[in-house]
């Protein structure tokens, strides 16, 4: 099974882009995780969405907003410019959840459905990851 729950930050605003032949949207962005025991110590994931779910998250997060959100993750190669061959680790998002912006007034910083626009229904695929 490859399943990946995350919750945590974005480091800068999501990157959305549109596929040259079907105009499918790709949404790229990093998520800081702060790790379980070192609190000082995090982790930088990066993550992938495509087609509504990307549009949805280009739109209404931004550098600092908190996500959850599961996804699987997607390994890769390519050929850089200079000849060597890269690798690369994404999680393709399947869900997510908003959190809450990073300077909302909440002062529970675990509350989930903080922050979330009126307008906006989280895409969810209806499976749970438990």
């Amino acid at each position: 099974m490859n399943k990946v729950v995350l919750m945590g930050r974005l480091t800068k605003d999501p990157e959305l882009r549109f596929a040259a032949g079907s105009g499918k949207g790709v949404c790229r962005f990093t998520v800081a995780i702060n790790r379980q025991f070192k609190r000082d110590e995090s982790d930088f994931i990066n993550c992938v969405a495509f087609g509504k779910p990307g549009e949805t998250i280009s739109e209404h997060f931004a550098k600092g907003n908190r996500i959850a959100l599961t996804g699987n993750i997607r390994t890769g190669s390519y050929e850089a410019q200079d000849g060597t061959k890269r690798y690369t680790t994404d999680v393709v998002v399947e869900s997510f959840e908003f959190i809450e912006a990073k300077n909302s007034t909440s002062s529970n910083d675990d509350s989930f459905g903080a922050g979330i626009p009126d307008d906006v229904v989280p895409e969810t695929d209806g499976d749970m990851p438990f």
